[in-house]
């Protein structure tokens, strides 16, 4: 059978070839008779040339061109069945924040809502809390929670932990439209396993990222500056707009809260983190019961790097006791203010044998404990080495 292109293609270049001819007849034929003028001629050679790159010159256009015939794929991939049905499962948990900010107008003095932010969280049980991180929200006068199905709550804040970006919120959503994730396990994580982020980013709703767990026990500074430990990092793209969303493993439990990005533009650059469920798991409990997190301390106040670098000191130098304090029942000292000058306090090196340098390293360590447990301090007094047990109670 004559392919349909080549017989047209060969019809239009016959048409072309009858008209070259005939121009060509017709030129032989004034010439003889004397009538073509140079310029004529030119014309006339223009367009025998234009003809015969025509001629040979295949058209870009098919009147006859079809759409081509679609092939079956076949099945679908078991990896890609159980990411679509991850997504399915896991999607109706995630939600959209937006963070407004209430402004003043300089000239008319009218107050005026602006949107300050948007993140991404999760529902956490099915009486309306949802986790995000404490930095999606931390400027907002008002904040709004958008469900998988679109509606929009008002949303207020149960509370926070700053030092590790963790919030929780509070939205009057009928319970039936709550789907709390599946929550994992993070300590048994191993590098190499698949990972799954679901969020916002750049504020188009439920996106699916996926990825490896690249590396673990990953250090990052926190909104207040308090470095978080153990973060999960991983290749699956973090944008902005994930934060606050949650990773998930291959089973689709959360084993992580998305929360930053490594990158110089803000944009994914395919390293982010996540704070581990096992941290997450600690905190929100706590959140939930007294609205913030209360940790293992000494009721000390302490001197800040700026005064520990003037003074040169190596250790934890103790300006303040609380009275009534455990530590004021251990017989620690704080720092005096005399007259010319002033008697420094205890300075802390050890706990439990384990060296310490700054407040961090002081706060990390009695973090290993629970609020009860005795620690034994190693302490520098008036040039003395002292050792003295103290009971850790909760502080804030």
């Amino acid at each position: 059978m004559i392919n349909r292109t080549y017989l047209l293609y060969f019809i239009r270049s016959l048409r072309r070839s009858f008209a070259l001819f005939a121009s060509s007849v017709f030129v032989k034929y004034e010439l003889q008779r004397g009538r073509v003028t140079p310029p004529v001629l030119f014309i006339l050679v223009i367009i025998a040339l234009w003809l015969v790159y025509e001629t040979f010159q295949p058209s870009l256009h098919d009147p006859g061109a079809l759409p081509r015939a679609v092939t079956a794929r076949g099945d679908l991939a078991a990896d890609e069945k159980n990411t679509i049905e991850l997504f399915r499962k896991a999607s109706p948990s995630v939600v959209y924040i937006t963070s407004i900010s209430v402004k003043r107008n300089l000239f008319s003095l009218n107050v005026y809502e602006i949107p300050q932010g948007t993140g991404s969280g999760f529902i956490w049980d099915r009486d309306g809390r949802i986790v995000t991180n404490y930095h999606v929200i931390s400027d907002a006068n008002r904040i709004e929670v958008t469900l998988a199905d679109h509606t929009t709550y008002k949303a207020v804040l149960v509370g926070a932990a700053p030092d590790r970006d963790i919030a929780v919120l509070q939205i009057s959503a009928p319970p039936k439209k709550l789907t709390p994730l599946t929550l994992g396990q993070s300590d048994n994580l191993i590098v190499g396993q698949k990972v799954f982020a679901i969020g916002n980013p750049f504020g188009l709703d439920q996106t699916l990222t996926t990825g490896i767990v690249s590396a673990l026990g990953r250090e990052i500074t926190s909104v207040t500056g308090r470095t978080i430990h153990n973060v999960i990092q991983t290749d699956a793209a973090i944008n902005p707009g994930n934060s606050g969303g949650p990773l998930l493993d291959s089973a689709g439990r959360l084993i992580g809260v998305n929360t930053a990005i490594y990158s110089p533009s803000g944009a994914s650059s395919g390293v982010g983190f996540a704070v581990p469920v096992s941290e997450v798991n600690r905190v929100v409990p706590q959140v939930i019961r007294k609205g913030k997190v209360f940790r293992p301390g000494l009721g000390v106040s302490i001197a800040n790097k700026k005064l520990n670098r003037d003074l040169n000191i190596n250790g934890v130098l103790v300006i303040k006791v609380q009275p009534g304090s455990t530590a004021d029942k251990a017989g620690l000292k704080g720092t005096q203010q005399v007259q010319g000058g002033i008697i420094l306090g205890d300075i802390i090196t050890a706990v439990n044998g384990i060296k310490i340098h700054d407040y961090n390293e002081l706060r990390d360590e009695l973090e290993k404990y629970i609020i009860g447990d005795a620690v034994k301090l190693e302490i520098n007094r008036d040039e003395h080495v002292e050792n003295i047990e103290v009971v850790l109670e909760a502080v804030d």
